[in-house]
């Protein structure tokens, strides 16, 4: 009798312990995005904000990050696949689906931007008030808009709008195909990951975008000519997104989604900035050390170009206002975000 009580107790002991080990395995994360892993956003976000969580989860949070699409599809599906669980957190860019986040792409009209945190905390708060229908089925973690997207050129140095015209130049979005065009330019739309075959193949004379993107897309080495804008404002940027699955999330226990939370919101979106800006110095860098022109537009010609796009915006004022708002108040709420948290800088 003590021998058969003896064995029943270590038993319930064993199937404790067992249990226990169960509820500890640890939550895998299955984090997907577009750009190979040496790019900027894989190793200095994606990869240490994974390392934070599970530091902080007690290795409760773990991540299996999956660069490059290695989940399958374009990079213009990976939103669907953070609502639809193929992932369960997802870095992507709205400006890929057009016409599918209407209110939270003011932040990519022209000359409204200023630096990478001061408008990235903007685009942080500004979503919240007013565009978060736009994120049903995902948990925003971050959203920041990237560097002041520059003109990168093949083989021609532009420096007014006339030795533009008719230049085929590769947008990030829809709102950067109305900029190009109002400039005079030929819009081509596309992902990040086409660029490089397009410049190498001459499919397109330069490329608009952040000078992050080059070097670990190659870029750099594709085009001669680097031009920016002049004064504190950018041509355009691109609204950026991290965001979860909601059932997933869900799914988390109430330490887990601390963590979670912690580490989610507008200062987080903030420090992704940064690292996005850091990234940016190097990239121009990089176009330095292969002995490529960098130059600035003039004044004169900024302040022309900022005139030439005011269309663009008076459009997307009269586009969202169809819809039921005030696209004008809209805008203003925007600029007035990106003064407040660049003035506070």
């Amino acid at each position: 009798m003590i021998k058969r009580k003896a064995l029943a107790g270590l038993a319930a002991v064993v199937a404790m312990a067992a249990g226990g080990a169960a509820q500890a395995a640890p939550v895998i994360l299955k984090v997907a995005h577009f750009l190979p892993p040496v790019s900027p956003g894989h190793t200095k976000f994606i990869a240490p904000w994974c390392e934070k969580i599970e530091a902080e989860s007690n290795g409760e949070l773990k991540c299996q990050i999956y660069p490059a699409m290695q989940l399958g599809g374009t990079p213009a599906q990976l939103f669907n696949q953070a609502r639809d669980g193929v992932a369960d957190i997802v870095w992507t860019l709205p400006g890929y689906t057009a016409g599918r986040f209407p209110i939270s792409e003011v932040f990519e009209l022209p000359f409204l931007t200023t630096k990478h945190e001061p408008s990235s905390r903007a685009i942080w708060d500004f979503v919240q008030k007013n565009a978060i229908n736009e994120f049903r089925g995902v948990k925003p973690l971050a959203i920041w808009v990237n560097g002041a997207n520059q003109l990168h050129l093949r083989d021609k140095q532009v420096e007014n709008l006339e030795e533009l015209r008719g230049l085929k130049i590769r947008a990030p979005s829809r709102l950067g195909n109305k900029i190009l065009a109002a400039l005079g330019a030929t819009p081509v739309g596309m992902p990040v990951p086409q660029m490089a075959e397009s410049l190498s193949k001459g499919v397109i004379d330069g490329a608009l975008v952040p000078w992050e993107v080059l070097p670990a897309t190659k870029a750099h080495e594709l085009t001669k000519f680097h031009m920016e804008t002049a004064g504190d404002t950018a041509m355009t940027t691109a609204t950026m997104v991290f965001v979860m699955n909601q059932r997933k999330y869900d799914s988390l226990t109430p330490e887990q989604k601390k963590v979670i939370d912690v580490n989610s919101g507008g200062d987080t979106s903030a420090w992704v900035a940064s690292q996005f800006e850091a990234a940016d110095a190097a990239g121009r860098e990089a176009a330095i050390a292969r002995g490529n022109v960098v130059y600035s537009l003039s004044p004169e010609q900024t302040a022309l170009w900022e005139q030439t796009t005011q269309p663009v915006i008076a459009e997307w004022i009269k586009e969202v206002s169809s819809k039921g708002v005030d696209g004008a108040a809209l805008v203003q709420e925007a600029r007035d975000l990106v003064k407040q948290y660049s003035s506070a800088q």
